[in-house]
C-alpha cells in the first residue's frame, strides 16, 4: 500500500507510524484508518519489530474523526456512527492493545476526541509539556467513543473520568501525568530525546517478556486474585524457557549488561 495520510518507517527495531494530516491536525478519515490498519498488520508479521511508536506530524497528535467526513445535509438520512465505531475505531484500540510488544504514544500536541483515547489504549503514554487531552464528544452529543468509557474511569477514576467527558475540558499533560493517565510529560525541548531513549531502551529489552508483561496486567481488571496468579505462574514456566531469561541470568552473574534478542 502506497501511503498517504501516514509515514511509516522500520528501522533498528522499531517501527515509526506517524499520522500524517497535519493539515486537518492528523484526524481520521477512512484513508487513514486503512493505513494504519495496513500498518499494524505489517508490525505484527514483522519478527524484527521490538516497539512501536505512534505519534502525529506538525503541531498537533490526532484531533479524532475528521468532522468534514461525518457532515450531514439538511433532510438527508443520519450517518451511521456505530458502523464507523466497528469498522475502524473499534478494531485499532483491540489492535494496538493485542500486539505482542510495546506500543509507545508520543503526544507532540492536541490529542482531542477518539485522538485523545486511541493515546491512552497505547501501553506507554508520554506527552510535550505543551500538549493537552480533551474528551470533546459533549461538545457534539456523542459518548466518549475508542475505549474513553472504559479508559478513562480505569485510569483517573470515576469522578475525574465524568467531568473530563461531561465538561471537554482540555487537560494539560502536567495534569494528565500527575493523574496517572499517561506515564510522563517533558519538556518540549526535551521531548525528542527522551521519546528516541524510551525506544532505544524498549528495542534492546527482552520483548517477549515485555509482551506477557502487557498481556498480565491488562487481564488484571477483568481476573480475580486468584486467576491473576494462576496467568503469572503460567506466564513465568513459559518466559522460563526463553533464550532472553537465560541471558538475563546469565549477564546477571557475569556482572555484565545482558544483550537480549527478544525471544
Amino acid at each position: 500500500m502506497n501511503y498517504t495520510t501516514i509515514i511509516f518507517e522500520l528501522a533498528g527495531g522499531v517501527a515509526r507510524l506517524t499520522l500524517n494530516r497535519p493539515d486537518r491536525l492528523n484526524s481520521f478519515n477512512d484513508a487513514m484508518h486503512a493505513e494504519v490498519r495496513d500498518a499494524i498488520q505489517r508490525v505484527r508479521a514483522d519478527a524484527s519489530v521490538r516497539v512501536l511508536l505512534l505519534t502525529g506530524a506538525g503541531r498537533g497528535f490526532c484531533a479524532g474523526q475528521d468532522l468534514a467526513d461525518r457532515a450531514v445535509a439538511p433532510g438527508a438520512d443520519p450517518v451511521d456512527l456505530g458502523a464507523s465505531i466497528e469498522r475502524n475505531y473499534k478494531p485499532l484500540v483491540l489492535a494496538l492493545r493485542a500486539l505482542p510488544l510495546p506500543v509507545v504514544c508520543a503526544v507532540n500536541g492536541v490529542a482531542a476526541g477518539a485522538g485523545a483515547n486511541i493515546a491512552l489504549a497505547c501501553d506507554i503514554v508520554v506527552a510535550a509539556r505543551s500538549a493537552s487531552f480533551v474528551q470533546a464528544f459533549s461538545k457534539i452529543g456523542l459518548v466518549p467513543d475508542s475505549g474513553g468509557t472504559y479508559l478513562l474511569p480505569r485510569l483517573a477514576g470515576t469522578a475525574r473520568a465524568m467531568g473530563l467527558a461531561m465538561f471537554g475540558d482540555k487537560l494539560p499533560a502536567e495534569q494528565a501525568a500527575s493523574w496517572g493517565l499517561i506515564w510522563r510529560c517533558v519538556d518540549d525541548a526535551a521531548f525528542p530525546a527522551a521519546v528516541e531513549a524510551m525506544l532505544k531502551h524498549l528495542a534492546s529489552a527482552p520483548t517477549r517478556g515485555l509482551a506477557a508483561t502487557k498481556q498480565a496486567i491488562y487481564a488484571a481488571a477483568g481476573n480475580t486474585l486468584e486467576a491473576q496468579l494462576d496467568l503469572e505462574r503460567d506466564l513465568q514456566r513459559e518466559l522460563g524457557r526463553s533464550a532472553d531469561y537465560r541471558e538475563g541470568v546469565a549477564a546477571f552473574a557475569a556482572k555484565r549488561p545482558p544483550q537480549f534478542i527478544g525471544k
